[in-house]
């Protein structure tokens, strides 16, 4: 069987991980958890090739217990209930340790499948995902889970799994090697993902044996793609790039906007880059500029009537326009304090003079000068909430300074 070499060269124990060092290294808090000899369920999550099923099977090492493992792509409820039959015999009088890999494709009723055992402790359960666990996995296993963040792999973590790696190669009697220049070049190519710099090595590895005994950025290059880096539309990678998008814009910072932009463009998703900037002109410009949201809806329509590459045009304009106009998120904190007095059910009677069908004592603001009359229209138990706060920007004072003059609160 031709074995990839990442496999070949996965590491048996904690001290040849790379990177991960608040998770795995000497007080990792992942590596004490397991030396103390006390495990609990587990959620990995992270890009792929940053470590999770590495650090899953040297748990299961050290764990004592049968490992068993599924990946939800192709496993069945039938499956699991495999996996939970043999907590009543033999093999599983010492517990059962399952792995389930991208638990993420597990539906609510298989999730829900494994609860009563890994509530009673005859299933460890440790699960690992690319997704984000909290919109993915069921909020019970959550529960009863530690949840741990596995972070793409710097370039110089790599550099040191790419050099054991080389040295896997050569100990068959191979004497291929590797200049210092494709040596960063490969770490870089990995874009954090350990598994892709060591797949493009193996490659590299043959290639270069056949034709000259070096590995060399221009060979690398020969068989690399031109867009590097964990992006995948359905992943945490993906979120991270809108996040950063949107962080980047909501603190000014044009440079950086226009750089995730690029990048979420260059994984093919007009979509999703077109939503966000569409959030972020109400969420994060707001009531600063409110054409914002009137220039991002044009420049949105034309992007995806012009497709890649041209939309870059128009969005790039976009983020730009957003990143360096004023900011004012007081219209999200508004509706967000409303949400809280909803959510613990306040106002729930509206006053009678707002209600249908004869509105009995409602006030119609037109017949009044300025158009506006003091009134209330909050219901009785909150009559005195205060949700909106004027942005301290020029658009927003302007106006608290017309309802100031009108409703009298100052003179």
């Amino acid at each position: 069987m031709n074995q990839p070499l990442a496999d070949r060269v996965r590491p048996l124990d904690f001290d040849d991980m790379v990177g991960q060092e608040k998770l795995v290294g000497k007080n990792g808090v992942l590596r004490r958890m397991v030396e103390s000899g006390h495990l609990t369920n587990m959620i990995f999550f992270g890009p792929p090739g940053t470590g999770k099923t590495t650090a899953a099977n040297i748990i299961a090492e050290h764990s004592g217990m049968t490992l068993r493992r599924l990946n939800a792509t192709t496993a069945s409820l039938s499956d699991v209930k495999e996996v939970i039959e043999e907590t009543g015999t033999m093999l599983g009088s010492g517990g059962i340790l399952l792995y389930l890999d991208e638990i993420q494709y597990f539906n609510k009723k298989q999730q829900q499948s494994l609860l009563e055992y890994i509530e009673d402790g005859r299933i460890t359960l440790i699960a690992s995902t690319t997704e984000n666990p909290y919109y993915y996995v069921y909020n019970a296993i959550i529960s009863r889970s530690a949840v741990f963040e596995f972070r793409p792999v710097s370039a110089d973590e790599i550099k040191r799994a790419l050099l054991r790696s080389l040295d896997k190669l050569n100990s068959d009697g191979g004497n291929v090697t590797l200049s210092n220049d494709a040596l960063e070049y490969l770490s870089n190519c990995g874009a954090g993902d350990v598994r892709r710099s060591i797949g493009l090595l193996d490659n590299a590895y043959y290639l270069a044996e056949a034709s000259g005994g070096e590995i060399t950025v221009e060979l690398i290059e020969s068989f690399t793609p031109k867009v590097l880096g964990s992006f995948d539309r359905a992943g945490d990678v993906h979120y991270d790039l809108l996040s950063c998008l949107q962080k980047s814009i909501r603190g000014s910072d044009p440079d950086a906007a226009v750089f995730y932009l690029a990048k979420l463009l260059a994984g093919g998703d007009l979509i999703s880059a077109c939503r966000r900037l569409q959030v972020m002109a109400s969420e994060d410009v707001g009531l600063a500029y409110p054409m914002a949201a009137v220039i991002v809806r044009a420049c949105v329509e034309s992007a995806r009537e012009l497709g890649l590459p041209e939309a870059q045009i128009p969005l790039a304009n976009a983020a730009i326009m957003l990143a360096t106009a004023p900011k004012s998120n007081s219209a999200d904190a508004a509706i967000t304090k409303a949400n809280a007095d909803i959510s613990i059910g306040k106002g729930q009677n509206v006053p009678t003079h707002l209600r249908s069908p004869n509105f009995v004592g409602y006030k119609y603001p037109h017949d009044y000068e300025n158009h506006w009359v003091r009134q209330q229209y909050l219901p009785d138990d909150i009559k005195d909430a205060h949700y909106y706060e004027y942005g301290p920007n020029k658009t927003e004072q302007a106006a608290k300074a017309y309802w100031d003059k009108i409703k009298g609160d100052i003179k």
